[in-house]
């Protein structure tokens, strides 16, 4: 193998001599050349010396979070997949979601024995209720039990984020107003939307602080999030409602087919929990619906929303056993395709 020179020893009266070196930094000899002191003034090229990584990690940072997520009674596929009356799914676009800022996932099994349940909680940085249907039942009283231990830990000053969607907010507005007659309904299934936002000072400190403004400009404009609900609530409802009102500040509204205009994304006025009645997860990993958007605009919004999320897990002080994350992540359990007989997830995690 050959060589070539980089260094030159320039001597007063004799020809300079020629250092040779290896022929693995032949493609990075232009830029030597243009960072190195002159030769004329040196005698000598020199290489840049190797440095360390400016700073540390902040401790107070933590860049190996853990997401738990709920699972929604059924397979999500109208029983087509497994009739079990047991079983319970998480579509695997949530779980990308989450992985796609970075984190991982650990399954929180609605219908699982209560202790177990808080077994999960210990080793999780944030929650992320799901989409879905059901309202009554060991589902509903599952979720008011997670969002308690939410709200309970925040309170105790650490960091648990919550991010809630479509039937997930839907959930926690019950919960919050303590009225299981709160909703309203909309018709808003299958549909791509706009999100309007009445007021741009409110955003501060919200997910769409680290939108660029020419997004949030588009987010208004054209259709980006998609909507797939047949419930939601309206600001006035929830304005006049003195409990939900004192909870969230509204960031977004939509509306409906029908021009009736419905709350979109809310902001907890003193806790890490976000709600929407949309669904980011859709634009990038679900493809049975025509109408969910995949423009690369809609997929920056989805983005943007999977890092907020994981960002504020990141500040959570829990530092989980290794071990038992590792016991318990989501990777124990195999997808299941289920684009054929679900138009509304292209997989599922079943567990039954």
């Amino acid at each position: 193998m050959g060589t070539f020179p980089v260094r030159l020893l320039a001597c007063s009266k004799q020809k300079p001599t020629v250092q040779m070196a290896s022929p693995h930094l032949l493609p990075f000899l232009p830029l030597l050349l243009l960072l190195a002191p002159s030769s004329a003034a040196t005698g000598v090229i020199q290489l840049p010396s190797a440095r360390a990584c400016a700073a540390p990690p902040d401790p107070a940072v933590y860049d190996r979070p853990v997401i738990g997520i709920v699972s929604h009674p059924g397979d999500g596929a109208s029983g087509k997949i497994s009739n079990g009356t047991a079983t319970s799914y998480i579509a695997a676009s949530y779980v990308k979601f989450i992985e796609s800022a970075g984190a991982r996932v650990i399954p929180l099994i609605y219908n699982e024995p209560e202790e177990r349940l808080l077994e999960k909680l210990s080793l999780v940085n944030g929650v992320l209720f799901t989409g879905g249907s059901q309202k009554s039942g060991i589902y509903f009283e599952t979720i008011k039990k997670v969002f308690q231990y939410v709200v309970d830990k925040n309170d105790a000053g650490v960091i648990l984020p919550l991010f809630a969607q479509c039937l997930g907010f839907e959930l926690i507005s019950m919960i919050v107003s303590k009225d299981n007659n709160i909703l309203e309904s909309f018709s808003a299934s299958n549909q791509a939307s706009t999100l309007q936002f009445p007021n741009y000072s409110s955003l501060e400190g919200s997910v769409f602080e680290r939108f660029h403004p020419d997004l949030i400009k588009k987010l208004s404009t054209s259709c980006l999030v998609m909507q797939n609900h047949k419930y939601g609530i309206s600001p006035k409802r929830l304005r006049e409602n003195g409990a939900l009102s004192s909870f969230f500040r509204i960031l977004t509204t939509s509306p409906d087919e029908n021009g009736e205009v419905y709350v979109s994304t809310v902001q907890a006025q003193k806790y890490p929990i976000t709600c929407t009645q949309w669904h980011p997860e859709k634009a990038i990993f679900e493809w049975g619906k025509p109408m969910i958007p995949h423009s690369e605009d809609a997929v920056q919004v989805t983005q943007n929303f999977a890092n907020y999320f994981v960002s504020q897990a990141r500040k959570s002080p829990n530092r989980p056993p290794a071990d038992k994350v590792l016991d318990n992540l989501i990777y124990n359990y195999s997808p299941t395709f289920s684009g054929k007989t679900s138009k509304s997830f292209d997989e599922v995690y079943i567990f039954s």
